[in-house]
């Protein structure tokens, strides 16, 4: 199955605000009845449009499926990780569902997690994937970042980007988007800090501390690694600046938000 790229930021901004119109109340008690959460709403004044995002089903074939528990979600997503998956960059974006799928296999069978643990997974032409089940538009608990899996997406750059490695601008441009989306739904500036709580003593801080960390952050703000490479470390303040523009945002960022 081809896939083509995610368009750039033009044409992501030209999807418009796609939240109008949804009964809210309505959607909500369906949630309910699912035994679910009910989807984020989107926070007046600093809503972002939702880029393209392919489904699960366009990587995960029926070969490779296995039992998983439901899916586990938090109450509401304030901040976001940046990783790469540390795998080959000169890949044709044809087969990044064959590649995320050997990511899953090797999370699922080799580690012996429940699904992937990355929530979107970015090719670099730009293409957005779904990656851990539970719907996108909800705050999905992932295992992408010790002690800082609660209310935080994992978004991992497909390739590895380590010192002097070019990341691609449709890679950075639509972690850009996909961030502005996904921080949106809360009215979280990505370029404020937010506070979270560790839930794990192999992060970088001690179980039970909080810290206060950029609302984007990389994988290595709160685990002992180097990821996500210095060289999309170094693309993050643009990233940053991007989401919050496409937020609508000039003013200056707040620096510390609630946990």
């Amino acid at each position: 199955m081809l896939l083509g790229c995610v368009p750039g930021l033009a044409a992501v901004a030209a999807l418009g605000l796609c939240a109008g119109g949804v009964d809210h109340a309505a959607t909500d008690a369906l949630a309910a009845r699912a035994g679910r959460p009910a989807a984020a709403r989107p926070a007046a004044g600093h809503r972002a449009a939702r880029p393209p995002v392919v489904p699960r089903a366009a990587w995960l074939d029926d070969l490779a499926r296995h039992a998983q528990p439901p899916p586990r979600y938090d109450d509401k997503v304030v901040a976001v990780f940046v990783h790469h998956t540390d795998s080959p960059n000169g890949y044709d974006c044809a087969d990044a569902p064959r590649i995320i799928r050997s990511l899953y296999t090797g999370q699922t069978a080799a580690r012996g997690w429940d699904d992937i643990g990355y929530n979107f997974l970015v090719d670099r032409c730009g293409t957005v994937y779904e990656g851990r089940a539970g719907g996108v538009d909800r705050a999905v608990t992932g295992a992408h970042t010790q002690g800082f899996n609660h209310r935080t997406a994992g978004i991992a750059a497909l390739g590895t980007f380590t010192a002097g490695v070019p990341v691609p601008q449709a890679m950075v441009d639509a972690i850009a988007a996909l961030t502005a989306w996904k921080l949106g739904l809360t009215g979280t500036d990505p370029r404020s800090t937010v506070r979270l709580t560790s839930s794990n003593s192999l992060s970088r801080y001690a179980a039970g501390t909080t810290a206060t960390l950029p609302a984007l952050a990389g994988h290595r703000d709160g685990y002992m690694t180097t990821c996500p490479g210095a060289a999309l470390t170094a693309r993050l303040p643009e990233i940053r600046a991007t989401a919050a523009r496409l937020q609508g945002r000039t003013a200056a960022p707040t620096l510390t938000g609630t946990p």
